[in-house]
């Protein structure tokens, strides 16, 4: 699926804002692959990025989805007066705590109809009938998964590639169940323990995602197995893509810790240690999208006052080290940096 890439790298999908059709085009023209997120957007604005990355680009890119899961209440009570308080700090109201499911059946008809190469799905598996659906139109099916029971029960769907997401990975991790006695949703996999056990379960290739910055990062993971390196955090800063002014300015600042949270959104997420995640993180319940949408005003109060302090900033363990400037450039360097790490790796093997 991917091991015809001149740049094996994958673009990852960034909801929220960051992946915008200019960003996945010119990965694609500088022979990587860029994911558009469909992640809270409606279908009409789904549809016009895909278009819209079509007609700036003749390569192959994918979409992403969110699968809709459970509806879950408990502890959301609470959590809607603490975050009152916070509205009240930015003069707004806290949203309306509802569950959707995102919009998925409709989006997953876009881009059926729109024959979009290849699929990506999160937070939950497609149906065999969707995975039916989507092979019928053409398009390659991938699934994110973070450990090996995952795996095997994406594997059995017949879809045509696993994206291995480590605990370092910023953002939502890709978690199929979200376990609300621990903050992280269950036991964590370092990406390179997480590529080992998904291998001894299944033969499907591997996409490897999670804490990738760096040239030699993407080297590793393709001499673990992967057919490529997917990297999120590493592009957050490119001049395409659709990142905040305060969101950047917190990531090349780079003096935060991070940690995983469901302050933001009810779902466990990597990102910069700030004040709301800091007095808020312990108290949030397991509820998505019930927290994303009460906390979306807050959130965009606090962007628009260019104030990093109630934003939700999702970076993965290794942000400090990711540079900016244009995607072509950015990977360029991936690629200098990926074959001096295998020279290095060669001598040092071989003995040269």
């Amino acid at each position: 699926m991917f091991d015809t890439l001149r740049c094996p790298v994958i673009v990852a999908p960034m909801a929220g804002g960051p992946s915008t059709p200019e960003l996945v085009a010119g990965a694609g023209e500088a022979g990587a692959f860029g994911f558009l997120a469909g992640g809270y957007l409606d279908t009409g604005a789904l549809a016009d990025r895909i278009d819209r990355t079509r007609a700036l680009t003749g390569a192959d890119f994918g979409v992403n989805l969110f699968v809709p899961g459970e509806r879950s209440t408990a502890g959301l009570g609470t959590y809607v007066e603490r975050v009152r308080a916070e509205a009240e700090r930015y003069g707004v109201a806290p949203g309306e705590s509802r569950w959707d499911d995102d919009a998925y059946p409709a989006k997953l008809d876009v881009v059926v109809e729109r024959r979009v190469p290849v699929v990506s799905f999160t937070f939950g598996m497609p149906s065999e009938r969707d995975v039916a659906r989507l092979r019928e139109a053409g398009s390659r099916v991938l699934v994110t998964v973070t450990g090996p029971e995952e795996a095997a029960a994406a594997a059995a769907l017949g879809v045509d590639g696993l994206c291995v997401q480590g605990f370092e990975a910023g953002g939502h991790r890709g978690l199929l169940a979200d376990d609300p006695a621990h903050p992280a949703g269950g036991e964590l996999y370092g990406l390179l323990a997480a590529m080992r056990l998904v291998s001894a379960v299944t033969d499907l290739p591997l996409v490897a995602a999670g804490g990738l910055v760096h040239g030699a990062d993407v080297a590793a993971v393709l001499a673990a197995g992967a057919v490529a390196a997917q990297l999120g955090t590493a592009f957050l800063r490119a001049d395409e893509a659709g990142t905040a002014p305060a969101y950047r300015r917190a990531l090349a600042e780079a003096g935060r810790p991070t940690a995983i949270t469901r302050a933001f959104s009810g779902r466990p997420a990597r990102g910069l240690v700030n004040r709301f995640l800091d007095a808020h993180g312990a108290h949030a319940p397991a509820a998505y999208p019930q927290v994303h949408h009460l906390t979306k005003p807050v959130r965009a109060a606090a962007g628009a006052a260019g104030d990093p302090e109630a934003l939700s900033l999702w970076a993965g363990q290794t942000y400090a080290l990711a540079g900016a400037g244009p995607v072509a450039e950015i990977l360029d360097r991936l690629t200098e940096q990926a074959r001096a790490a295998l020279d290095r790796a060669a001598h040092r093997v071989l003995g040269r």
